[in-house]
């Protein structure tokens, strides 16, 4: 496996979904920054899927403990290792369907790929869990960013068909945690909640799309051609169980446009050169452009259903028919929110420090 991403400021996660524990490891973390557990908490507790009726039912306290790195409540330049543990586990379905084959997951990729040693409980490192580790990580990286003025932001812009009018980045700021969905269009949010809810009762499962916003980037950041700041994006949003695709400003859209409609023209404002229109996305020629980088990824609905599916036992070698029964979100595109907001801020947190923008002692 592969699991470190960044090349300054580097993130290397570990753990299981039923296994000890779900962490992190981040090296290249400057000296000096000014962090606590309950900073790194209100992230993680963002992703916990609450108390509303189509979520989990596993109730993990995600209880985060700094284990290296921070001494007197400030970064000292070693490892930064934060972990939670994993408490609430039943592995009793799992060890069940063993050797079924849950359709839309990674069992039968994971089997080829270590020979059946791989944990299959839950998923094992496949699993959604393993994103706990990726929103510490970005708990730090959103810290080290507003260091220099950088702000990243997520919020659900579709679940289900159900479509969120745009919203100005004031208003993404104060709706996206006042509904469980964590849309900053209110009205559309309800009807996700419905969307939701209804595909729980029907045993079922929905996806949709995330909206991740970084503002105040400035101009530069990128290294082309193969350390594009889209490609290493992507690359960390890809990481995240579930995304199926990433596009940046019009994205696949900009294919049915002409040139003098998903051109950016350029103005001057405040003495600072800006574009017009952002259909780039913020950035272009895999560099960032000055402005608010946007991307948006697809997130596929909840492979756990509870609807029967043919598979194959791959004990037997034989088809077979599977419910999938244990504790699954009918949807997890409000819990990945927090975890694409994360991923945006770890990569920018990275290009930022190869740029020299951020020192590596914080005083």
């Amino acid at each position: 496996m592969s699991n470190s991403i960044g090349k300054v400021f580097t993130m290397t996660s570990f753990g299981e979904s039923h296994g000890n524990c779900v962490g992190v490891i981040i090296d290249g973390c400057p000296a000096g920054l000014p962090i606590t557990e309950g900073d790194i908490q209100r992230e993680v507790d963002k992703r916990r899927p609450g108390i509303w009726v189509a979520a989990t039912a596993r109730a993990e306290a995600d209880k985060v403990e700094i284990l290296s790195g921070v001494f007197n409540r400030r970064t000292t330049g070693a490892p930064v290792c934060l972990l939670t543990w994993n408490k609430d586990i039943d592995s009793r379905e799992y060890e069940k369907m063993r050797f079924l084959l849950r359709p839309g997951h990674a069992d039968y990729t994971a089997f080829i790929k270590y020979g059946g040693f791989n944990d299959f409980r839950g998923g094992g490192r496949f699993s959604g869990r393993i994103t706990a580790s990726f929103v510490m990580a970005g708990a730090v990286a959103k810290k080290l960013l507003s260091q220099i003025g950088i702000e990243v932001l997520a919020h659900t812009v579709a679940i289900g068909g159900v479509k969120a009018k745009p919203k100005a980045f004031d208003e993404i700021r104060e709706n996206v945690d006042q509904n469980p969905v964590r849309c900053a269009d209110l009205s559309a949010a309800e009807e996700m909640a419905r969307v939701i809810e209804q595909a729980k009762e029907e045993g079922d499962s929905v996806g949709g799309i995330i909206e991740g916003i970084a503002l105040n980037v400035p101009a530069g950041l990128g290294e082309p051609a193969f350390d594009t700041l889209e490609g290493d994006l992507a690359k960390a949003l890809f990481a995240i169980p579930a995304v199926k695709g990433v596009e940046f400003g019009s994205g696949f859209s900009a294919a049915g446009k002409r040139g003098t409609e998903n051109n950016d023209s350029f103005t001057m404002r405040n003495g600072k050169i800006i574009t017009v229109t952002n259909n780039a996305g913020g950035i272009v020629g895999g560099i960032s452009n000055g402005m608010p980088i946007v991307v948006r990824v697809a997130v596929k609905p909840t492979p756990s259903i509870a609807k029967g599916q043919e598979t194959v036992n791959i004990k037997n070698m034989e088809s077979a028919s599977l419910e999938v029964k244990g504790r699954h979100d009918a949807c997890i595109v409000p819990r990945a929110v927090p975890v694409v907001e994360s991923m945006v801020a770890v990569t920018l947190c990275d290009f930022a420090m190869r740029a020299g923008l951020i020192p590596r002692v914080i005083k």
